[in-house]
């Protein structure tokens, strides 16, 4: 991701947790609250965790949690593995402290895995443990194939990144659509409610539409140039 992209980023995530109806979901839940982590990543070895494990049990939380996040100094890197990120999430599940009902991913990126284990083994891996993992895609700029910009990103995140019970993506295709697509996105979590229709988009059943390994082709053709 560019600057402005980590900032949407940032700020939408920030805005989502404090709003009404991402509090409403999380009161009306099963236990009335949520524990939280926020993690940025890029490469295979660069994940970042920005927030660590929270609970969320209301407005004060969610505004502590939203200040936190949004007040972490940016910080660039390069690549781009959600096999890495999806690995990392996982094992941050691990001896957490907090017994859950259920346990979600969260991946947003605004390109294809080029780096470390192919993206379908972290996914399936992560299936298999009981995580659910929801994908929003970032479709901000006009694809360009030299900057390793995937066509179809909305695509390859229905059919090689998310899974589980219910799992979707709710792609993101203009900055003013940020906010509240992650705000929808988090209630629809919170409150376990499973996709309808399009614009938030159920996971593939199927063989996958795109290729999955196109990212890691992608930049390998690009270094053979």
């Amino acid at each position: 991701m560019d600057e402005d992209e980590q900032r949407l980023q940032r700020d939408g995530y920030a805005q989502a947790l404090v709003s009404g109806a991402f509090l409403d979901a999380v009161r009306s839940g099963p236990s009335g609250r949520i524990a939280i982590a926020y993690v940025e990543w890029a490469g295979a070895f660069e994940q970042r965790t920005v927030l660590d494990w929270s609970l969320l049990d209301g407005p004060a939380s969610a505004q502590d949690i939203a200040e936190k996040i949004a007040q972490i100094p940016l910080r660039r890197a390069f690549r781009t593995s959600i096999s890495g990120a999806i690995a990392y999430a996982e094992w941050m599940f691990d001896g957490n402290g907090y017994r859950a009902l259920r346990r979600v991913i969260d991946i947003s990126g605004d390109g294809a895995n080029n780096q470390g284990e192919p993206v379908t083994l972290a996914r399936d891996r992560a299936l298999e443990n009981g995580i659910i993992i929801n994908g929003l895609p970032l479709l901000l700029k006009r694809p360009n194939a030299a900057m390793m910009d995937v066509a179809d990103l909305d695509l390859y995140y229905e059919d090689c990144v998310i899974g589980g019970p219910g799992a979707f993506v709710v792609p993101v295709r203009a900055p003013d659509q940020f906010a509240e697509a992650i705000r929808r996105k988090l209630v629809m979590e919170v409150a376990g409610i499973s996709p309808a229709a399009p614009p938030v988009i159920p996971a593939a059943t199927s063989a996958p539409r795109v290729d999955c390994a196109i990212g890691e082709k992608m930049w390998r053709e690009r270094m053979h140039n």
